[in-house]
């Protein structure tokens, strides 16, 4: 349970720093934000599947 603790904490830490960095790229270049948003979801994505798949996992 400890394992899966830590996955979720990762996970949530990593989402919140790329929103977070997405929200400053997007105030410093107001006009790139849809390609910074598309980014940001992208990368979201993927952490969210590799904590889910890491979940599964642990046993």
């Amino acid at each position: 349970m400890v394992g899966a603790g830590l996955i979720v904490i990762g996970a949530g830490m990593g989402i919140g720093k790329i929103g977070g960095s997405a929200m400053e790229a997007i105030a410093r270049q107001p006009e790139a934000s849809g390609k910074i948003q598309t980014a940001m979801l992208i990368a979201a994505a993927l952490i969210e599947g590799i904590g889910f798949a890491a979940l599964f996992g642990v046993k």
